[in-house]
């Protein structure tokens, strides 16, 4: 029997694992790179092992430290979690080699799968319908649109579309580079892209007995960048006839490499629909919680069982309802998903029910809590949250109120994306293919929850908690209301912008309350530094209000606002060249496209940056030549900084 088990992985995967651990009476062990040292997966194991360094390459990708690390804390077992080396044969085997139980598939199955070049002819060869393979070399202008994937690894990374044959080679070798960087193996290939597919994939569980499960379907269609965004259980697409046929498939595939334990069976289904594999994930996938809500069953649990040669029973349990995860990321989809990092100072959703399991109603997987620090070193989701209901409306219904009014501050999120899809009418109806985003329009789903109205309200809100905070503080006649005159004088005055828009709140707190210029139907209920009550209409409205630097967050059923205070006086020093490429965010520069006095043109790469796992193309922005170019490849950079300068054509 397992008696330590130690998670080489992070964040909230490792977390979910520990979660099932402290149910079975397991010891926990962690493993923790520099920058993860104080977050929530390596304070909360029984023991933890520091991993020096921070990137990948030198932390959670070492195979040897993780064994190493086992053997050191008195571990017996290892989970992969999901990245990183869960798919690694090689990982397997060396943990197998040091007498440690593996909690995954055997290494060979690994090794199968792990090449989706090879898994598709052996899939082909088992009777489950594949899509042929593409040789880069002989792709032909009959073959577009085509898709260039990396072969080992998923999340995709390492995966381009490819709609025109002059943009095949700059695809294949950025895929490869994104590839290699992730997974340790730059290999791609091609294979014909469907525009308008569902992606629909099986959970499959299998002891070393012979019994594999087919435990349910989950669709994961609406997707940025090939990165699930939004999974459920079961596909609103999915009949009962379908469902067989997808099930038969998924065991053909288990049995077809003598597969054991979790993994999921991933499918594409075309408009007419017929499905293709796409690859087989044997590993735990970030989306199990939807199958866990309407099986009643732990996964973990049942892969430390299988582990440990327990035999399944003979069918799998039924599914019951529906449940809906959505993934919360540290981005900005309205600014071409540009991933984020800075301090999370508040974490918080309302209502939820349990976290790491599986049940009726809210159900949170988070590796952060409030005051975690979201780095660049790492994948920037913050949180899967899951709602489980007897229906899938319902389920929509409760995961889109959760997410609205959640108290996200620190960094920009997926937020109000999530929300709006949860509410959009196309989602509801069951319509969600993988062209999702192109057919309903980034900028229509991406809006802010809180309109225009919204945010002048909030920006009321901030300058009266500021002032309430401001009086709390004072040292002389603290008991005055802010702003308050004997006799009437100007009003007090507060400029906040949020986004692109600038609002000025010019206010004066009179004997006979609120007086506000551009809010005549406003009255002031209550101001207290952290939470504002205003009656607009005849509306009676809370504002809470939280307050970091220069950054205020005004959180209300209307939706959350950030706020940041607009300085009286600009410094001119701040000022930045026409023509600047500055970087989105902080990243590693991995590539350059052009050297000082090259003519470019508007949208040529000029260089890349790395952030979170991701290659990001940072472009001209108008035709000139490249006056500067201070960066180096290698260099660490900070949001902000200076990465080259376009000039006007001499």
């Amino acid at each position: 029997m397992i008696q330590n088990l130690l998670v080489a992985n992070r964040g909230e995967i490792a977390r979910r694992v520990f979660r099932t651990c402290r149910d079975a009476g397991i010891g926990t062990v962690a493993v923790f790179s520099d920058a993860d040292a104080g977050t929530p997966h390596a304070t909360e194991a029984d023991v933890a092992v520091h991993l020096p360094g921070n990137a990948p390459s030198e932390t959670y990708l070492r195979a040897d430290l993780l064994v190493k690390a086992a053997a050191d804390s008195g571990a017996d077992a290892i989970h992969p979690g999901y990245g990183f080396l869960s798919e690694n044969a090689a990982f397997a085997r060396a943990v197998l080699d040091a007498g440690l139980t593996w909690v995954g598939p055997p290494p060979e199955a690994i090794e199968t799968m792990g090449s989706k070049v090879e898994s598709k002819r052996l899939m082909a060869a088992a009777g489950v319908p594949v899509l042929s393979e593409l040789d880069p070399a002989e792709v032909t202008e009959s073959d577009l649109p085509l898709l260039v994937k990396a072969s080992a690894g998923g999340g995709g990374r390492g995966m381009r579309v490819v709609r025109k044959l002059d943009e095949l080679a700059e695809a294949v070798e950025s895929a490869s580079a994104e590839a290699g960087s992730a997974f340790g193996d730059p290999t791609v290939f091609c294979e014909r892209y469907l525009e308008t597919g569902r992606h629909i994939e099986v959970q499959v569980l299998a002891d070393t007995h012979g019994t594999v499960w087919a435990l349910g379907e989950r669709e994961c269609s609406i997707q940025r960048r090939h990165q699930k965004v939004v999974e459920e259980a079961p596909s609103p697409l999915v009949d009962a006839a379908m469902r067989e046929e997808l099930f038969e498939a998924a065991r053909k595939a288990a049995k077809a490499i003598d597969y054991v334990g979790a993994g999921t069976v991933e499918f594409l289904a075309g408009p007419d629909g017929r499905f293709y594999f796409l690859e087989m994930n044997t590993r735990l996938q970030v989306e199990h919680p939807v199958t866990e809500c309407v099986t009643g069953t732990d996964l973990v649990a049942w892969q430390l069982r299988v582990a440990e040669g327990e035999r399944l029973p003979a069918d799998p349990p039924p599914s019951t309802g529906h449940a809906i995860e959505v993934r919360l990321y540290a981005e900005d989809p309205a600014e071409g998903w540009q991933p984020q990092s800075g301090t999370l100072h508040r974490f918080e959703l309302s209502d939820v029910d349990r976290e790491f399991e599986h049940g009726p109603g809210l159900r949170l997987d988070s590796g952060f809590v409030s005051g975690s620090v979201v780095g660049v070193h790492y994948d920037p989701m913050l949180a899967k949250v899951i709602a489980w209901a007897p229906d899938r409306a319902s389920a929509a219904r409760r995961l889109a109120k959760a997410l609205s009014g959640a108290k996200i501050h620190g960094v920009v999120t997926n937020r109000d994306l999530l929300v709006n899809i949860l509410r959009h009418d196309a989602f509801l109806a069951g319509e969600t293919d993988t062209a999702f985003f192109d057919r309903h329009g980034l900028d229509v789903l991406a809006k802010p929850l809180a309109t225009v109205d919204t945010e002048r309200l909030s920006a009321l809100a901030a300058a009266l908690a500021d002032a309430a905070g401001n009086r709390a503080t004072a040292i002389m006649w603290s008991r005055l209301p802010s702003g308050w005159r004997n006799v009437r004088s100007a009003g007090q005055r507060k400029r906040f912008s949020a986004g692109d828009n600038e609002y000025e709140v010019v206010y004066t707190l009179a004997r006979d309350g609120l007086r506000a210029e551009g809010y005549d139907d406003v009255a002031l209920v209550n101001a207290e530094p952290e939470r504002v009550v205003l009656d607009v209409a005849g509306v009676r409205r809370a504002f809470d209000v939280a307050r970091y630097g220069d950054t205020s967050y005004v959180d209300s059923a209307l939706g959350s606002v950030a706020l940041s205070v607009v300085p009286r006086f600009a410094d001119p020093d701040a000022a930045l060249a026409a023509g600047s490429l500055v970087a989105p965010m902080p990243g590693t520069v991995v590539r350059l496209g052009a050297q000082v006095g090259d003519t470019v043109a508007a949208g040529d790469p000029v260089l890349w940056l790395e952030a979170m796992k991701m290659e990001h193309r940072i472009t001209a922005p108008a035709d000139g030549v490249v006056t500067a170019l201070p960066v180096t490849v290698g260099q660490q950079v900070e949001v902000g900084t200076v990465l080259a300068v376009v000039g006007d054509e001499a």
